[in-house]
């Protein structure tokens, strides 16, 4: 596995990124968490995207909102997103138990 997949799910550094979300009413609140997600682990900030939404890694409730997302960055050629969404949805993250 990559050396910046290992480190970026480290739990983050509390600078790295903060994530402005809608109501969790919002009917946009989904995708806008799935983009949180992928953004905080982009940043190395997994936990703190996963604190600030709700979700963890590879929740299943965010598999449409992810999909939909990899279909646009294949279209857009954007890879890095591509790469994290597919990352995404192969499942929640294993870390090790303390």
């Amino acid at each position: 596995m990559s050396r910046a997949f290992v480190d970026e799910d480290a739990g983050g550094d509390a600078a790295a990124g903060s994530y402005t979300l809608p109501e969790r009413t919002d009917p946009g609140y989904a995708r806008a968490a799935a983009q949180a997600l992928l953004r905080g682990a982009d940043q190395g900030d997994t936990a703190g995207a996963e604190a600030a939404t709700g979700y963890y890694w590879g929740d299943p409730a965010l598999v449409p909102q992810v999909e939909r997302i990899l279909a646009e960055a294949r279209e857009d050629e954007n890879e890095r997103l591509e790469q994290l969404a597919e990352r995404f949805l192969r499942g929640p993250v294993r870390r090790p138990r303390k």
